[in-house]
């Protein structure tokens, strides 16, 4: 797997990382935990070293889960975690925002525990907190790396304007947005924020909750555990309306003897050598498939000419989750 720099913050990942939030939480019932500990070891062997959860996603249980798959290997990956949310004890669900320096502190604690580290290699801020400036929030993280607790400070579904006055108090190493090639929110500013300051970008849910893969069809039934079934983008006529974009992928992936999914991440990795996507996956063919997309070659030609043919396509539906690009 070829590796690449967070923006210039001199932290090195491979090329695409691993999502794991679907192992635990919003696509059906959480999988098996055997299995997804070797699906995790699995990543490795085969070159993946950037891997993503978040103490919500569960909530714990995913840290808890990548922490003890990735405790033998430790020395070998970076682990990305997130903070940001309050998340009541006794029934576990999330009570809206929560970055108080105070909660960032219990938060980043926890998290070394269930992850079985003596370090956080990312810390991002999940959602930006409205109620707490979000210099107080950069001034605490820059804390916790000064006690050597955090390597890295990160900023989730932040607006450029945000991206900019956090990381005058703390250098940001990486932004997380959703981003493909039906979410292109960040490329008005948020990806030229990250490029004139150095950040790196990770997109999360690159392959559009699985839509752009071409496998989810406008008939597909989601159950109620899943957080398609409520996301307007996957609506059936939206995803009818959207199905020109499949049909684009899978022009491309003919000529370039890949698959949808293999070109919609191929896509994000030609943009800029500073993004490094996280597909998410619960099963090991789709995994390799995945990581096989670093090794499609997109030309500049190729690059304009789904610009070009995707330009065309209005997406229909809103996505279904929160975010401050236009803030």
């Amino acid at each position: 797997m070829q590796k690449r720099e967070l923006g210039r913050s001199s932290l090195e990942v491979s090329a695409l990382g691993l999502g794991c939030m679907g192992m635990s939480m919003n696509y059906g019932p959480p999988q098996d935990r055997q299995e997804m500990m070797a699906l995790l070891r699995s990543a490795v062997d085969r070159g993946t070293t950037f891997f993503d959860t978040a103490e919500v996603y569960g909530p714990f249980t995913n840290e808890e889960l990548v922490g003890k798959a990735l405790a033998p290997v430790r020395n070998q990956v970076v682990i990305a975690t997130k903070f940001g949310f309050a998340i009541d004890p006794g029934s576990k669900e999330r009570r809206g925002f929560d970055s108080r320096p105070d909660h960032i502190r219990q938060v980043a604690e926890a998290s070394l525990k269930r992850l079985r580290t003596d370090v956080i290699d990312l810390f991002y801020q999940h959602r930006v907190d409205p109620s707490v400036p979000i210099e107080d929030v950069a001034g605490t993280v820059k804390d916790l790396v000064a006690e050597g607790k955090i390597r890295y400070s990160g900023l989730s579904e932040a607006s450029a304007a945000t991206i900019r006055r956090a990381h005058a108090v703390q250098p940001v190493c990486a932004v997380q947005s959703e981003y493909s090639l039906w979410a292109r929110d960040p490329e008005a500013h948020v990806l030229p924020t990250c490029e004139e300051l150095g950040i790196g970008f990770v997109p999360w849910s690159p392959l559009g909750q699985g839509f752009l893969t071409g496998k989810v069809r406008p008939d597909t039934k989601f159950g109620n555990d899943d957080v398609r079934s409520w996301f307007p983008r996957f609506a059936p006529e939206a995803m009818n309306a959207n199905q020109s974009l499949i049909e684009l992928l899978h022009r491309v992936a003919v000529l370039k003897h890949a698959t949808p999914a293999q070109i919609a991440l191929a896509w994000l990795l030609a943009k800029k050598p500073w993004i490094v996507p996280i597909p998410g996956t619960r099963r090991l063919e789709r995994l390799e498939e995945n990581m096989a997309s670093a090794d499609v070659d997109l030309t500049t030609d190729d690059l304009r000419e789904i610009d070009d043919a995707a330009s065309k396509i209005k997406v229909q539906g809103s996505r279904g989750t929160g975010h401050e690009h236009c803030g």
